[in-house]
């Protein structure tokens, strides 16, 4: 089940381990280059997939002239990736590798004149000076004890926002007693002690030091939520980085989105709030009160305006993700010097006449434009620009383009933008925009790719039950000749809530499955994202009911093709919960079942996932909610536990709630279960915990079903680590030749 997504969370995401940790782990480790393969059959295997580069994190110069950004390569055999920097001129041209060290680099940013990089290395601040694709010599700018794990320079990097961590609520025996150093147990007395894949033992907080006097430590800086005792978020866990605050135009203020609720209030709600600081004076103002995710604040060029993604309602973190702007009221003359907080407009206003998500707005240098990405009903990711009063927005990107794109990162004097772009067909790399024509920056994997056999991508309209069109995607094989018979895999996608857009995955790689002589299937089902917020706010409360019908109506439609054979139904996550579901009412439609964290059981689910909103709203239908003592949202069914409405628990005798767990749960339907099936879990996923995955084994086994489980103890709700990742695909391609080839 995933949180609230953007495009630069998601890279923050796949962190498996603290800043520290990796740190330590990587410390005098050799450098890890890029991968040197022959490919004669062309054929893309498990081992070619994690043998390619992972570009990401661009960023122009103040010039316009040269782009700065990282690769990642893997070692299977050392079991760890390594990330260094490179440059090239905005068109491509003259690339060159900066770094070549054996332990990772990240977040590398320019200085204001283009003459200092600044990255972090070791969980701490570094800068070295730059010049015609060489760095000098590199000095380190932080000791900070904990560790930094993001930052956010000032506009004329005098200052600095880090990121860093303060202890949490959930204690040790330490804590009570120094002397039981050696014993081991994590001690609470409220909720959201647990956070994705770990225990919350400190949290991130925010500060602001100089660069200008010394070595940055705690000592020297100043905690933008007050001091360790303050157990909110700033960023925003488990995803949150220094997207979440931004410097104002003249560095005197500080916007950061926050969520400044804790214990039983913070697993309840998704009540985040723009806010702005100012370090001067450590004065605080609250700007936003929409009711959900407020996020990812972005200032505008001339000061004036600030915009971010927005939520409406409360405890729903797939609700539609709007763009929000506030006005600033501009400075009388000889105001400025002796004026504290900006004021700004009361009126927030929305983006509106646009059913989609917004994701990472980016101003232009004249404040005039926002740019954004989004996805949309043609099943993949554009861009998109609006002005600044927020008009229709006007699509930028070709609409017959297959591919999805992430937000600008640059805007170039002629109207240029340059953005990532990945496909179904090849991951992440940079690409100019000019006038509607795409020309490609970077073709990092290309030495690779071109050795690999062409395959053919169809984009499909599906009838439903209700007689709706449904868009799925189609990979036929390398080679495909229909005259003969070919196994299918259906994807069923996490989420619930998300798109089978054009995006690049390393676990769920399509290009790679169709290359096992596979046609891999891609239905849109209810919950998906790009068509509209009544598709995909259907699924919510309906888990049960019209999606599943989606995937068994994909199913028909590629099981009546003279080509297809057998077929596979496959899915994490919330796909997981709808393989084991139509596991129990399928009937003879498929012929194995592969699960990945998946949900089997919703109401144990209930009682031992950490983000209680989720289950919350979708199970229940609630829609609002008070933490006012004794009063009821509006829904009015439900009932209140410590003044939170809990409409959707177990115990609700909400309709929703009641049809959910007595019908729409997996194990209800367990002993019509007769399908081979695979259970795959991570043994530090505490969102949908692994022993979900057990029991789904367990239940299987008892019914005398073929079946298999796969526990990785040191996984989360992803496999990273590349011996692990590798053993998966191989897990994976083996069940399911087992049972469809």
């Amino acid at each position: 089940m995933n949180p609230l997504k953007t495009i630069a969370a998601i890279g923050a995401a796949l962190m498996i381990m603290s800043c520290s940790q990796k740190a330590a782990e990587e410390a005098g480790a050799s450098y890890i280059g890029p991968a040197n393969l022959s490919i004669p059959d062309g054929k893309m295997t498990p081992e070619v997939l994690l043998s390619l580069g992972r570009l990401s994190d661009p960023q122009l110069s103040p010039d316009g002239t040269t782009i700065l950004y990282g690769v990642s390569y893997t070692s299977i055999v050392e079991n760890r990736s390594c990330r260094n920097l490179f440059v090239c001129n905005v068109d491509g041209s003259s690339p060159v590798q900066l770094t070549s060290d054996g332990q990772s680099i990240s977040a590398a940013r320019w200085s204001y004149d283009g003459k200092t990089i600044f990255f972090l290395q070791g969980a701490q601040l570094w800068k070295a000076a730059y010049s015609d694709g060489k760095l000098g010599k590199r000095e380190k700018l932080s000791d900070v004890k904990e560790g930094i794990s993001d930052y956010l320079l000032s506009p004329f990097q005098e200052k600095v926002i880090y990121v860093s961590t303060v202890p949490s609520h959930v204690t040790s025996p330490a804590d009570s007693d120094p002397a039981l150093d050696k014993a081991q147990a994590y001690v609470t007395e409220d909720l959201m002690y647990r956070h994705w894949d770990h225990w919350v033992t400190e949290i991130p907080h925010s500060y602001v030091a100089s660069l200008e006097e010394g070595i940055i430590t705690k000592d020297n800086s100043i905690d933008i939520l007050g001091g360790p005792e303050v157990k909110f978020e700033l960023p925003l866990e488990p995803y949150g980085g220094a997207e979440q605050l931004c410097w104002s135009p003249d560095g005197r203020f500080i916007a950061y989105s926050c969520k400044k609720l804790s214990g039983k209030e913070y697993a309840f709600s998704t009540n985040t709030d723009i806010y702005i600081f100012c370090p001067e004076t450590g004065e605080t103002k609250k700007i936003s009160s929409a009711g959900g995710y407020d996020t990812n604040p972005v200032w505008s060029p001339d000061g004036q305006h600030l915009a971010w993604m927005s939520m409406e309602r409360d405890g729903y973190e797939a609700d539609q993700i709007r763009l929000a702007v506030a006005d600033f009221l501009p400075y009388a003359d000889g105001e400025a010097e002796g004026r504290t907080l900006l004021p700004f407009l009361d009126e927030v206003r929305y983006l509106k006449g646009f059913d989609n998500n917004v994701e990472s707005p980016v101003w232009t240098f004249d404040s005039s434009t926002i740019y954004f990405s989004a996805l949309y009903s043609d099943g993949v990711q554009g861009i998109f620009r609006t002005s600044v009063d927020l008009s229709a927005p006007e699509l930028v990107t070709p609409k017959d383009a297959w591919y999805d794109f992430g937000s600008p990162f640059g805007i170039l004097d002629d109207g240029t933008l340059l953005a990532t772009w990945c496909s179904m067909d090849f991951p992440t790399e940079l690409v100019a925009v000019k006038n509607g024509e795409l020309v490609p920056i970077t073709k990092e994997n290309e030495h690779i790719l071109s050795q690999l056999t062409e395959h053919k991508t169809e984009k499909r309209y599906v009838k439903t039950v209700d007689g709706k069109d449904m868009l799925t995607w189609v990979l036929l094989p390398p080679d495909f000749d229909d005259s003969k018979k070919y196994p299918a895999i259906e994807i069923c996608l996490g989420g619930p809530q998300g798109t089978l857009s054009q995006g690049w995955s390393y676990r769920w790689n399509y290009r790679l499955m169709c290359s096992q002589g596979y046609v891999v299937v891609l239905p849109n089902r209810r919950g998906t994202t790009a068509f509209g917020q009544e598709w995909c706010e259907q699924i919510s409360g309906d888990y049960c009911g019209l999606n599943i019908q989606d995937y068994l109506s994909a199913a028909k439609m590629i099981k009546a093709e003279p080509y297809v054979d057998k077929i596979a139904a496959c899915g994490a996550s919330y796909g997981g919960f709808s393989v084991y579901y139509l596991a129990g009412m399928h009937g003879n439609v498929y012929d194995c079942f592969i699960a990945h964290a998946g949900i089997f059981d919703e109401e144990y689910m209930y009682y031992e996932t950490e983000e209680l909103w989720f289950p919350n709203f979708d199970n229940g239908g609630l829609r609002e909610y008070s933490y006012k003592k004794g009063q009821m949202g509006p829904a009015g069914d439900g009932i209140t536990f410590g003044g939170m409405q809990q409409a959707g628990s177990p115990w609700s005798n909400a309709p929703k709630a009641v049809r959910h767990y007595t019908k729409g749960s997996p194990k209800v339907n367990v002993a019509a279960w007769h399908t081979p099936i695979l259970c795959i879990h991570g043994m530090m996923d505490y969102r949908i915990p692994y022993d979900q995955g057990m029991a789904a084994f367990n239940a299987a086994q008892l019914m005398g079903v073929p079946s298999k489980l796969i526990v990785f103890p040191q996984e989360n709700h992803w496999i990273l680590k590349p011996q692990n990742a590798l053993f998966w695909h191989r897990s994976y391609f083996e069940w399911l030749d087992l049972w469809c080839k």
